[in-house]
């Protein structure tokens, strides 16, 4: 789908805001707004998703000095180093990473109560369609309280998608294709009612409407979570056990990659 000519077809009408061209060149892959923007706008952007084919997503800057908004005004984009997602298979996707991230350097209390052998894909929760758009303008409401973030339209068939169509690189560090990064994430919707909200350099904001109700529930998908972005414990939760304890009834996830 043509981004500019998408945004024609907007019923809502948008802020002053400018066309983003990749790093390495072609059609324009983002519009940005140029300023701050509020929760109804992004809403009513959401809800138009379905016809219009743009997906909202509030944007970061890589610290509050940056004078070029990066990567997103900077333009640090690259959608044509990105695989498709639909042609991930997500077992095998998160079975690598797991074993590339939980080796026997790592020492068995941080993965514990799992071993250097992948555990597998967590059961999926049941959730209501209205349970997504709600965890999902909780998100917004809450990330758009900074005045510092912004609005970006990306045409995908999805906000999981949306990453690897605008090009994003926030997971370099660690893996430079985030159209794998995008299919666990789509996966993720369809297991756990999950949204991608907001970006930024290297993080990343979801919300959860199903999100684990226990411990049991939780540990197994805590495992999925390390895979995914090992930072996550290394980092923040120190061991696979605290961030499972911390995953009950979350209703975001946030992650980075340093």
């Amino acid at each position: 789908m043509d981004l500019a000519e998408a945004l024609t077809g907007l019923e809502t009408p948008l802020p002053a805001g400018s066309l983003v061209t990749p790093e390495d060149g072609g059609a324009p892959v983002l519009w940005l707004s140029d300023r701050a923007a509020d929760v109804d706008l992004w809403r009513r952007l959401a809800d138009e998703h379905p016809r219009s084919g743009l997906c909202p997503l509030v944007l970061s800057e890589l610290s509050w000095d940056d004078d070029e908004f990066r990567p997103w005004e900077s333009g640090e984009l690259y959608p044509g180093h990105m695989s498709s997602p639909a042609h991930a298979d997500i077992a095998t996707v998160l079975d690598v990473w797991w074993q590339r991230y939980a080796g026997p350097e790592e020492g068995g209390s941080v993965t514990a109560p799992y071993g250097p052998d992948w555990p597998g894909l967590a059961e999926g929760a049941s959730f209501a369609p209205g349970a997504v758009d709600e965890a999902a303008t909780r998100l917004a409401t809450e990330l758009l309280a900074d005045k510092n973030r912004r609005i970006g339209l990306v045409a995908a068939r999805t906000n999981a998608e949306a990453l690897a169509a605008v090009g994003w690189s926030g997971p370099l560090n660690y893996e430079n294709d985030t159209g794998l990064f995008c299919a666990v994430l789509a996966d993720w919707r369809r297991r756990f009612g999950t949204t991608v909200v907001g970006a930024g350099f290297d993080t990343l904001w979801v919300s959860v409407a199903a999100p684990p109700k226990d411990l049991t529930e939780a540990l197994p998908l805590a495992a999925e979570l390390f895979a995914f972005c090992p930072d996550s414990v290394w980092q923040g939760a120190g061991t696979l056990d605290f961030l499972a304890e911390r995953m009950v009834g979350a209703g975001t996830w946030r992650f980075w990659w340093d």
